[in-house]
Protein backbone atom coordinates (compact mmCIF):
# COMPACT_ATOMS: atom_id res chain seq x y z
CA UNK A 1 0.00 0.00 0.00
CA UNK A 2 0.94 3.65 -0.13
CA UNK A 3 -0.08 7.09 1.04
CA UNK A 4 -0.66 9.80 -1.53
CA UNK A 5 -2.14 13.26 -2.04
CA UNK A 6 -3.10 15.66 -4.80
CA UNK A 7 -3.62 19.40 -4.39
CA UNK A 8 -4.95 22.16 -6.64
CA UNK A 9 -4.90 25.86 -5.83
CA UNK A 10 -5.52 29.18 -7.52
CA UNK A 11 -2.33 30.54 -5.93
CA UNK A 12 0.94 28.58 -6.01
CA UNK A 13 2.31 26.95 -2.88
CA UNK A 14 5.65 25.34 -2.18
CA UNK A 15 5.90 21.58 -2.19
CA UNK A 16 7.16 21.83 1.38
CA UNK A 17 3.88 23.46 2.49
CA UNK A 18 1.99 20.44 1.17
CA UNK A 19 4.32 17.49 1.78
CA UNK A 20 7.03 18.02 4.39
CA UNK A 21 5.80 20.80 6.71
CA UNK A 22 2.20 19.86 7.74
CA UNK A 23 2.02 18.00 11.04
CA UNK A 24 1.17 14.38 10.26
CA UNK A 25 1.38 15.24 6.58
CA UNK A 26 2.52 12.90 3.83
CA UNK A 27 6.14 13.06 5.01
CA UNK A 28 5.22 11.78 8.48
CA UNK A 29 2.71 9.30 7.07
CA UNK A 30 5.62 7.51 5.41
CA UNK A 31 6.64 6.06 8.79
CA UNK A 32 3.60 6.66 11.02
CA UNK A 33 0.33 6.36 9.08
CA UNK A 34 -2.77 6.38 11.26
CA UNK A 35 -5.40 5.05 8.88
CA UNK A 36 -3.43 2.70 6.65
CA UNK A 37 -5.22 -0.63 6.57
CA UNK A 38 -2.52 -2.68 4.85
CA UNK A 39 1.14 -2.36 5.78
CA UNK A 40 2.69 -0.26 8.53
CA UNK A 41 5.44 1.79 6.87
CA UNK A 42 5.95 3.35 3.43
CA UNK A 43 9.70 3.12 2.96
CA UNK A 44 10.03 1.73 -0.58
CA UNK A 45 10.36 5.03 -2.40
CA UNK A 46 8.52 8.28 -2.99
CA UNK A 47 7.70 10.75 -5.71
CA UNK A 48 6.71 14.36 -6.23
CA UNK A 49 4.98 15.75 -9.31
CA UNK A 50 4.29 19.41 -10.02
CA UNK A 51 3.50 21.79 -12.87
CA UNK A 52 6.16 24.33 -13.94
CA UNK A 53 5.00 27.65 -15.48
CA UNK A 54 5.36 26.10 -18.97
CA UNK A 55 5.57 22.64 -20.42
CA UNK A 56 4.50 19.25 -19.09
CA UNK A 57 4.54 18.29 -15.42
CA UNK A 58 7.88 17.58 -13.75
CA UNK A 59 8.69 14.69 -11.42
CA UNK A 60 11.25 13.84 -8.75
CA UNK A 61 11.25 10.16 -7.73
CA UNK A 62 13.54 8.07 -5.55
CA UNK A 63 13.66 4.43 -4.46
CA UNK A 64 14.74 5.37 -0.91
CA UNK A 65 12.51 6.30 2.04
CA UNK A 66 11.39 9.91 1.82
CA UNK A 67 13.14 10.72 5.11
CA UNK A 68 16.45 9.35 3.76
CA UNK A 69 16.80 11.85 0.91
CA UNK A 70 18.98 14.78 2.08
CA UNK A 71 18.10 16.82 -1.02
CA UNK A 72 14.35 16.79 -0.48
CA UNK A 73 14.00 19.60 2.12
CA UNK A 74 15.78 22.18 -0.08
CA UNK A 75 14.01 21.00 -3.22
CA UNK A 76 10.57 21.09 -1.61
CA UNK A 77 10.94 24.61 -0.21
CA UNK A 78 12.27 25.96 -3.53
CA UNK A 79 9.61 24.58 -5.86
CA UNK A 80 6.19 26.22 -6.21
CA UNK A 81 3.16 25.15 -8.22
CA UNK A 82 -0.61 25.41 -8.44
CA UNK A 83 -0.93 21.62 -8.70
CA UNK A 84 0.98 18.89 -6.89
CA UNK A 85 0.69 15.09 -6.72
CA UNK A 86 2.91 13.23 -4.25
CA UNK A 87 3.17 9.68 -2.93
CA UNK A 88 5.16 7.48 -0.56
CA UNK A 89 5.37 3.78 -1.42
CA UNK A 90 4.96 0.47 0.36
CA UNK A 91 5.86 -1.92 -2.46
CA UNK A 92 3.78 -4.99 -3.24
CA UNK A 93 5.92 -8.16 -3.15
CA UNK A 94 7.04 -9.21 -6.61
CA UNK A 95 6.97 -5.73 -8.14
CA UNK A 96 9.82 -3.46 -9.22
CA UNK A 97 11.86 -1.97 -6.40
CA UNK A 98 13.51 0.89 -8.33
CA UNK A 99 12.33 4.47 -8.69
CA UNK A 100 10.44 3.78 -11.94
CA UNK A 101 7.75 2.09 -9.83
CA UNK A 102 7.27 5.14 -7.59
CA UNK A 103 4.33 7.41 -8.33
CA UNK A 104 3.56 9.75 -9.88
CA UNK A 105 3.41 8.18 -13.30
CA UNK A 106 3.05 10.67 -16.15
CA UNK A 107 1.79 11.03 -19.72
CA UNK A 108 1.15 14.35 -21.44
CA UNK A 109 -0.45 16.71 -18.94
CA UNK A 110 -1.47 13.93 -16.57
CA UNK A 111 0.02 12.69 -13.31
CA UNK A 112 -1.21 9.46 -11.69
CA UNK A 113 -0.88 7.50 -8.45
CA UNK A 114 -2.34 4.21 -7.19
CA UNK A 115 -2.84 3.35 -3.52
CA UNK A 116 -3.69 -0.33 -3.32
CA UNK A 117 -2.81 -3.70 -4.78
CA UNK A 118 -4.09 -6.00 -7.51
CA UNK A 119 -3.51 -9.75 -7.02
CA UNK A 120 -2.21 -11.68 -10.02
CA UNK A 121 -1.88 -8.41 -11.90
CA UNK A 122 0.28 -9.92 -14.64
CA UNK A 123 -2.77 -11.80 -15.95
CA UNK A 124 -5.06 -8.78 -15.77
CA UNK A 125 -4.92 -7.78 -19.47
CA UNK A 126 -5.96 -11.26 -20.56
CA UNK A 127 -8.68 -11.55 -17.93
CA UNK A 128 -10.20 -8.15 -18.66
CA UNK A 129 -9.73 -8.15 -22.41
CA UNK A 130 -7.79 -4.90 -22.34
CA UNK A 131 -6.27 -4.17 -25.77
CA UNK A 132 -2.63 -4.33 -24.65
CA UNK A 133 -0.33 -6.24 -26.98
CA UNK A 134 3.15 -7.49 -26.14
CA UNK A 135 4.75 -4.27 -27.33
CA UNK A 136 2.55 -2.19 -25.05
CA UNK A 137 3.34 -4.41 -22.08
CA UNK A 138 7.06 -4.17 -22.78
CA UNK A 139 6.76 -0.38 -22.74
CA UNK A 140 5.43 -0.31 -19.17
CA UNK A 141 7.50 2.07 -17.10
CA UNK A 142 7.86 -0.45 -14.29
CA UNK A 143 6.94 -4.03 -13.49
CA UNK A 144 4.06 -3.38 -11.11
CA UNK A 145 0.27 -3.26 -10.96
CA UNK A 146 0.24 0.54 -10.77
CA UNK A 147 2.13 0.93 -14.05
CA UNK A 148 -0.26 -1.49 -15.75
CA UNK A 149 -3.33 0.37 -14.50
CA UNK A 150 -1.78 3.63 -15.64
CA UNK A 151 -1.10 2.31 -19.15
CA UNK A 152 -4.77 1.45 -19.56
CA UNK A 153 -6.01 4.68 -18.00
CA UNK A 154 -3.59 6.87 -19.98
CA UNK A 155 -4.78 5.33 -23.23
CA UNK A 156 -8.40 6.13 -22.35
CA UNK A 157 -7.52 9.72 -21.45
CA UNK A 158 -5.50 10.14 -24.65
CA UNK A 159 -8.55 8.95 -26.60
CA UNK A 160 -10.58 11.82 -25.13
CA UNK A 161 -12.52 9.99 -22.44
CA UNK A 162 -13.64 12.09 -19.48
CA UNK A 163 -11.38 11.53 -16.44
CA UNK A 164 -14.10 10.33 -14.07
CA UNK A 165 -15.47 7.90 -16.64
CA UNK A 166 -12.00 6.61 -17.47
CA UNK A 167 -11.07 5.94 -13.83
CA UNK A 168 -14.45 4.35 -13.13
CA UNK A 169 -14.11 2.04 -16.13
CA UNK A 170 -10.64 0.87 -15.10
CA UNK A 171 -11.81 0.23 -11.52
CA UNK A 172 -14.94 -1.63 -12.64
CA UNK A 173 -13.12 -3.83 -15.11
CA UNK A 174 -10.38 -4.65 -12.62
CA UNK A 175 -12.75 -5.33 -9.72
CA UNK A 176 -14.91 -7.58 -11.89
CA UNK A 177 -12.05 -10.07 -12.29
CA UNK A 178 -10.12 -9.26 -9.08
CA UNK A 179 -12.77 -8.77 -6.37
CA UNK A 180 -10.17 -8.28 -3.63
CA UNK A 181 -8.25 -5.57 -5.49
CA UNK A 182 -7.74 -2.25 -3.75
CA UNK A 183 -8.04 0.58 -6.24
CA UNK A 184 -7.63 4.07 -4.83
CA UNK A 185 -6.56 6.04 -7.91
CA UNK A 186 -5.54 9.71 -8.18
CA UNK A 187 -5.10 11.62 -11.44
CA UNK A 188 -4.69 15.30 -12.29
CA UNK A 189 -3.95 17.35 -15.37
CA UNK A 190 -3.09 20.41 -13.28
CA UNK A 191 -6.61 21.83 -13.55
CA UNK A 192 -8.82 18.93 -12.46
CA UNK A 193 -8.63 16.02 -10.05
CA UNK A 194 -10.20 12.62 -10.64
CA UNK A 195 -9.96 10.06 -7.86
CA UNK A 196 -11.51 6.78 -6.78
CA UNK A 197 -11.92 5.26 -3.36
CA UNK A 198 -12.13 1.48 -3.59
CA UNK A 199 -10.83 -0.53 -0.65
CA UNK A 200 -8.83 1.98 1.39
CA UNK A 201 -9.28 5.43 2.91
CA UNK A 202 -9.63 8.74 1.07
CA UNK A 203 -10.35 12.22 2.46
CA UNK A 204 -10.58 15.76 1.14
CA UNK A 205 -10.39 19.30 2.46
CA UNK A 206 -11.43 22.51 0.73
CA UNK A 207 -10.33 26.10 1.29
CA UNK A 208 -10.53 29.47 -0.43
CA UNK A 209 -9.64 28.52 -3.96
CA UNK A 210 -7.92 25.22 -3.18
CA UNK A 211 -8.66 21.56 -2.63
CA UNK A 212 -6.56 18.76 -1.12
CA UNK A 213 -7.36 15.06 -1.58
CA UNK A 214 -5.32 12.59 0.47
CA UNK A 215 -5.20 9.05 1.79
CA UNK A 216 -5.63 10.39 5.29
CA UNK A 217 -5.93 13.77 7.01
CA UNK A 218 -3.02 15.78 8.30
CA UNK A 219 -3.27 17.79 11.52
CA UNK A 220 -3.48 21.31 10.10
CA UNK A 221 -6.56 23.26 11.25
CA UNK A 222 -9.71 22.89 9.21
CA UNK A 223 -12.37 20.23 8.62
CA UNK A 224 -11.63 17.08 6.66
CA UNK A 225 -14.34 15.00 4.97
CA UNK A 226 -14.21 11.29 4.26
CA UNK A 227 -15.00 10.07 0.75
CA UNK A 228 -17.38 7.07 0.90
CA UNK A 229 -15.97 3.73 -0.21
CA UNK A 230 -16.73 2.81 -3.82
CA UNK A 231 -16.93 6.39 -5.03
CA UNK A 232 -15.53 8.64 -7.73
CA UNK A 233 -14.42 12.13 -6.72
CA UNK A 234 -14.07 14.95 -9.26
CA UNK A 235 -12.71 18.31 -8.17
CA UNK A 236 -11.38 21.67 -9.24
CA UNK A 237 -9.86 24.29 -6.97
CA UNK A 238 -13.40 25.41 -6.05
CA UNK A 239 -15.68 22.40 -6.57
CA UNK A 240 -15.96 18.85 -5.30
CA UNK A 241 -18.35 16.23 -6.69
CA UNK A 242 -18.69 12.69 -5.37
CA UNK A 243 -20.56 9.94 -7.21
CA UNK A 244 -21.19 6.35 -6.06
CA UNK A 245 -19.25 3.79 -8.07
CA UNK A 246 -20.82 0.39 -8.56
CA UNK A 247 -19.07 -2.13 -10.82
CA UNK A 248 -22.39 -3.32 -12.22
CA UNK A 249 -24.00 0.04 -13.03
CA UNK A 250 -23.00 2.77 -15.49
CA UNK A 251 -21.50 5.88 -13.94
CA UNK A 252 -24.13 8.59 -13.80
CA UNK A 253 -23.09 12.19 -14.52
CA UNK A 254 -21.23 13.53 -11.47
CA UNK A 255 -23.29 15.73 -9.18
CA UNK A 256 -21.97 17.39 -6.03
CA UNK A 257 -22.99 15.46 -2.95
CA UNK A 258 -21.15 17.84 -0.61
CA UNK A 259 -21.15 21.65 -0.66
CA UNK A 260 -17.91 23.24 -1.81
CA UNK A 261 -17.20 24.44 1.73
CA UNK A 262 -19.05 21.92 3.90
CA UNK A 263 -19.79 22.48 7.54
CA UNK A 264 -17.46 20.61 9.88
CA UNK A 265 -18.69 17.25 11.03
CA UNK A 266 -18.98 17.53 14.81
CA UNK A 267 -18.56 13.76 15.10
CA UNK A 268 -15.36 13.62 13.02
CA UNK A 269 -12.61 12.05 15.13
CA UNK A 270 -9.11 12.43 13.77
CA UNK A 271 -7.43 10.93 16.81
CA UNK A 272 -5.08 8.01 16.27
CA UNK A 273 -6.88 4.77 15.50
CA UNK A 274 -5.49 1.28 15.92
Amino acid sequence: MCRHLVWLGEQPRTLAELVTVPPHGLYEQSWAPRRQRYGTVNADGFGLGWYPPAGPPARYRRAVPVWADPNLPDLARALRSTAVLAAVRDATPGTSQDETAAAPFAAGDWLFSHNGAVPDWESLPADTGWPLDAAALLRLEARCDSALLWAVLAARLAAGEEPGEALAAVVRQTAAVRPTARLNLLATDGRRIAATRWGDTLWYRTGDGEVLVASEPDDTPGPWHEVPDRSVLLATARTVAITPLDPLDPLSPPAPTQPTTPDPDPHLDLERTP
